[in-house]
């Protein structure tokens, strides 16, 4: 690419993203972490955090990483920087990753026969410094879920790493009875916002 020509960077290793921008033929590159950034340490929840407040807060520290990460390895003058970050929420409980299987295993517990909330907040900035966010939310309801059901879902690996313990393209597609809002957004990265945001910070693609 120019050295003039602007970039996309998507500062996610989240495969889910770079498929759905890649969905919409936005062309982009991945800005990967340092080894030295505790990723983990910027999605800490804070004591009595509401999850906007917390699906907000968390993605513009990742944006403020990402911005001091390029400056480190800038490889282009002009760029469009992108950041997100989802989570799920229960009557305002906070469902992050799951810590290990057991942990898994008491979230989908816990969210089965009940709708709960996936909030995906993402926020651009350009070269010019200036940054531009949205918010997507939706619902999802699970179905009454067994503990063998729950525990086979658990053994095949993919709800760690994941949201609420569950990937919504995934097996857990067979739990799920009815969705209201942005199915990108559950996946991650809501696809209209997006769009519309690189639309008004003027990355055409």
């Amino acid at each position: 690419m120019a050295h003039d020509e602007p970039v996309l960077l998507l500062a996610s290793q989240s495969p889910r993203r770079r498929q759905l921008l890649d969905q919409i033929g936005a062309p982009h590159r991945v800005l990967a972490p340092d080894p030295q950034e505790d990723a983990e340490a910027l999605e800490a929840v804070l004591d009595g955090e509401a999850p906007v407040e917390y699906v907000q807060r968390v993605t513009q520290r990742k944006l403020d990483a990402a911005v001091q990460r390029l400056s480190r390895q800038r490889e282009s003058n002009r760029f469009f920087l992108l950041c997100a970050d989802t989570t799920v929420a229960l009557h305002g409980t906070i469902y992050g990753k799951p810590r290990d299987a057991a942990d898994a295993a008491r979230m989908l517990g816990t969210l089965a026969g009940a709708t709960h909330q996936v909030l995906t907040a993402i926020a651009i900035q350009a070269d010019d410094g200036h940054r531009r966010h949205a918010l997507s939310q939706s619902s999802v309801t699970f179905a009454a879920l067994s503990l063998s059901e729950i525990e086979r879902y658990v053994d095949s690996g993919e709800p760690l790493g994941k949201a609420g313990a569950y990937a919504v393209q995934g097996r857990a597609a067979a739990f799920i009875t009815r969705i209201e809002g942005s199915y990108s957004g559950i996946m991650g990265l809501p696809l209209h916002e997006t769009a519309a945001l690189l639309r008004t910070a003027g990355y055409r693609w």
